[in-house]
């Protein structure tokens, strides 16, 4: 009988710990969730391309194939033009709100050309502009973003060594803009 009593006590006193550990380890892990992380690498509208190791923001390209840039952005007041072009095998987008939902993907595959050109905007903004398009978004996908704040992830491929200075070129010439609205 002392045993059974010692092994619940034991347990209960463990479960109780554990729980303890947890609850005062979440302020740690809980503001170091993506969207920080890719707002840590710098100035927002702006494409920031990650390498090998991890770098003071926590992130990393993971992926010997292929080479990655994220760049963080606001809509509050305009919102962004996503754009990129050149001969690269492949690239895929991902936009993502604060809370890490895609909003968004597409690749090379889908796109007008093969080209990158997506304005990403609020609703309010995105009926603004849909009234008057203007011609220099005539061949742009619009992307109607529900939150302000976000990130975007531009992917593209290197299969192979020769493949990547096209690879970083595609992405250092990558915009992530605010869109002047008239």
């Amino acid at each position: 009988m002392l045993k059974i009593v010692f092994a619940v006590l034991t347990g209960v006193f463990g479960a109780a710990l554990l729980h303890l550990v947890i609850i005062l380890s979440l302020p740690h892990y809980s503001d170091r969730d993506a969207y920080v992380r890719v707002e840590d690498e710098g100035d927002e509208n702006h494409f920031y391309m990650l390498g090998d190791n991890h770098d003071d923001a926590g992130l990393s390209n993971g992926d010997p194939y292929v080479r990655t840039a994220v760049c963080a952005f606001d809509i509050t007041d305009q919102p962004i033009r996503l754009a990129a072009s050149g001969k690269v095998p492949f690239w895929s987008l991902a936009v993502y709100d604060k809370a890490s939902n895609e909003v968004f993907s597409m690749s090379d595959r889908t796109s007008v050309g093969g080209m990158l050109d997506v304005l990403v905007a609020s609703p309010i903004q995105l009926t603004g502009i849909r009234k008057a398009l203007p011609a220099t978004l005539a061949q742009s996908i619009l992307v109607e973003m529900p939150r302000a704040e976000g990130y975007v992830v531009l992917r593209t491929m290197a299969p192979q060594q020769s493949f990547d200075d096209a690879a970083r070129g595609f992405l250092s010439q990558a915009s992530c803009d605010e869109f002047a609205t008239q």
